[in-house]
């Protein structure tokens, strides 16, 4: 059965202007107001409470070799995957509502402890910015699966000496736009990469990949990482970084739902209340998210 822990950062963006905040740190309960919890509640699933984070100071300085609130950032990832940990003790499924994409970042430390899992990493962008391809790294919600394979400062994709949390051969890659930055290096790296146009366009291919990539022998299972700008800016511009040619709302259930049932656990990442003024956006990710996820973990009970 889940459990809905929520992970209401914003440390890993960058701020949308100066002097402000990003506003994905509100999702949770943004989520709970358009009747997410109620919907998976009534399913069985318990509300595991909340891990805070830090205050967001914008403290990255270009040269020093850290990213924005990396202390803090840290910390929060440190505390959260204890929180995992024990909700996968109990033999439940963790839901992790974000909160920006950093949260991949304390899933990928509680599952290095317990063993080897593999990553289908579902996101609009690659997020493989590291300080290999790029003198800009600053916001981990933009470099989260390289910290989470182990190509980024040690301070973020070392902690504890769990490097990689996930083995780049578990990992694969759906969602991003043909233009990508860092597709070509993606392909290269990892073990599978599915662009939203080959999910849109051959979704049986495209599943055949995804499966190969986290049913290896010798893994504990799989995590799904959500970032919610997978959908198309038509359906979802209340997200960071909107960019078109993404997944229609039925199309991402589709996916989830094909997925949920033998993944372990899953987070759902970036989608911005302060960019929704109506809660119709809000109700939207509380459905797909209902209608993809909620069989989570099913195949493990």
């Amino acid at each position: 059965m889940i459990s809905i822990l929520a992970a209401p950062t914003n440390l890993g963006l960058r701020p949308p202007q100066e002097t402000s905040v990003p506003g994905c740190a509100k999702a949770p309960e943004a989520l709970r107001e358009a009747g997410l919890h109620a919907r998976l509640l009534r399913d069985g699933a318990e509300d595991a409470g909340v891990v805070i984070a830090g205050r967001y100071v914008d403290d990255w300085v270009s040269g020093a070799g850290r990213v924005r609130n990396q202390d803090a950032l840290v910390d929060h990832a440190t505390r959260l995957a204890g929180r995992i940990d024990a909700i996968l003790d109990q033999g439940r499924a963790p839901l992790v509502l974000g909160g920006d994409c950093s949260v991949l970042v304390g899933t990928g430390v509680a599952l290095a402890r317990r063993g080897r899992y593999g990553l289908v990493h579902i996101d609009g962008h690659t997020d493989f910015r590291h300080p290999g391809n790029s003198d800009r790294c600053a916001s981990v919600a933009g470099e989260d699966l390289a910290a989470a394979v182990g190509m980024h400062w040690t301070a973020v994709s070392d902690i504890e000496g769990l490097s990689p949390y996930f083995a780049p051969e578990h990992v694969v890659h759906v969602g991003c736009r043909d233009g990508d930055e860092e597709l070509d290096e993606v392909r290269e790296v990892l073990a599978g990469v599915v662009p939203a146009r080959q999910w849109i366009t051959d979704p049986a291919g495209a599943l055949d990949t995804i499966r190969r990539t986290v049913a290896a022998d010798g893994l504990d299972g799989y995590w799904l990482h959500v970032d919610i700008d997978v959908l198309d800016p038509a359906y979802m511009p209340a997200v960071d970084s909107p960019d078109p040619g993404g997944l229609a709302p039925r199309q991402l259930t589709a996916l989830l739902g094909e997925l949920a049932a033998g993944a372990v656990g899953a987070d759902v990442c970036v989608f911005d209340p302060d960019l929704d003024s109506g809660g119709g956006y809000a109700r939207l990710v509380a459905d797909t998210i209902a209608g993809g996820l909620g069989g989570l973990g099913a195949r493990e009970g």
